[in-house]
């Protein structure tokens, strides 16, 4: 278990880190390139729904044929998608590096394929712990690989810090043979279910598709403050150094956030936690709108919401692995996660399209207060019981 934990953190330390700092870039590339900010913004918009769709299919192969296939194919896409986004002079360019082909390793070097391998391979009664232990160290990623990029871009420039972190990427690729699986491990002891079967239990519940749908508010909400905040805060007159810290500062409690809802999901009803932590987001977002803006408010708010970060991914994945089993888990974290990533497409999008048209991201942060309300309604609808496989089947 410790040799899983330990490189399934790496791997998700390395994915989730670079693409933490990608909101750092939008400035540089968009005044060197002479882009809108709603042409970076669909690039990355385009990432997050590419990484959505190909996530399913990346679990199935995942769970068929190996994670660690999986990890390394995506580990060379990661690669060569950030050096051809440093190359890219297009919009389209942009859009085929940073969205198509860094969505598509993205949704082979994170989450759901991870924790699929976590799932199979720890015992229930530790498997919520262990999927907080691996999105902290995903967090502690975007804590330390920020102040990094921001230093790369600032000696290197933005190009030759995209081909570094290109890469650094690359690092996964080794880590990913530490994931192989033994021929057995710790999985159902009920029958076998065909993909088929499994995804129709899983859609006819109603508490995987309330499930889903809140899943979409979590991308929406993270995504747009990620990609934006850098921006949001130079517009209001602040330095760069305070969107660095204030990325760095999400990474940082993010660790503290997510190993702690990985904890309290052993004890508590995971979907409480959840719909405590949107409803929190909306209260953090809130008061950040309406206080005066100074580098210490951005601090607050920041270590504030990077305790809320993340902290929705380990027991969302938890009660999908405890209400259908682990045979398909990635598969269907996979499709959880489409759900999120749709949600993250419309955030960032929406982000510079309506900035570009009316100057503001005011109308954006009050959507995503109202979205966080919704999302812990429709968690207090999920029930956590597994599903009853081999009765339903008798019946």
């Amino acid at each position: 278990m410790s040799q899983v934990l330990f490189c399934g953190a790496m791997i998700v330390t390395l994915s989730m880190g670079i693409r933490h700092g990608f909101g750092l870039f939008l400035q540089p590339m968009t005044m060197d390139r002479g882009w809108s900010r709603e042409t970076f913004a669909f690039a990355l918009a385009l990432q997050n729904l590419v990484w959505g769709f190909a996530g399913p299919l990346a679990g199935v192969w995942a769970d068929r044929f190996g994670a660690w296939r999986v990890l390394i194919a995506g580990a060379v896409l990661y690669a060569g998608g950030l050096v051809t986004m440093a190359l890219a002079s297009s919009g389209i360019g942009l859009a085929g590096s940073a969205g198509v082909l860094l969505g598509m390793a993205q949704s082979g070097t994170t989450y759901a394929v991870i924790y699929g391998v976590i799932a199979r391979n720890v015992a229930p009664q530790k498997r919520s712990w262990a999927m907080g232990v691996t999105a902290a160290a995903g967090s502690f990623g975007q804590f330390l690989m920020v102040p990094v990029e921001n230093g790369l871009i600032g000696s290197l420039g933005w190009q030759m810090a995209l081909i570094v972190l290109g890469c650094t990427a690359l690092a996964i690729a080794p880590l990913a043979l530490g994931l192989r699986e033994p021929p057995q491990g710790l999985h159902d002891t009920g029958p076998r279910q065909s993909v088929r079967a499994a995804l129709h239990e899983a859609f006819g519940s109603p508490s995987f598709r309330w499930l889903t749908a809140a899943y979409f508010v979590c991308g929406f909400q993270v995504v747009f403050i990620g990609v934006h905040m850098p921006s949001y805060l130079k517009d209001h007159g602040l330095t760069p150094d305070v969107a660095t810290a204030s990325l760095a500062l999400i990474g940082l409690f993010n660790v503290f956030g997510t190993y702690a809802a990985g904890v309290l999901g052993q004890r508590l009803a995971k979907r409480h936690i959840l719909a405590s932590i949107y409803l929190l987001r909306g209260v953090a977002i809130t008061a950040f709108v309406l206080a005066p803006l100074t580098p210490w408010s951005v601090y607050l708010f920041s270590a504030v919401i990077g305790l809320l970060w993340l902290s929705t991914v380990p027991p969302t994945n938890a009660i999908v692995a405890q209400v259908f089993g682990v045979q398909y888990m990635s598969m269907l974290g996979g499709f959880v996660f489409l759900s999120h990533q749709v949600g993250s497409f419309a955030g960032v999008w929406l982000g510079g399209w309506l900035y570009d048209a009316s100057g503001s991201y005011a109308i954006v942060w009050w959507l995503a207060v109202l979205l966080g309300v919704l999302a812990a309604l429709a968690n207090l609808r999920v029930n956590e019981t597994p599903i009853a496989r081999v009765a339903a089947q008798a019946a």
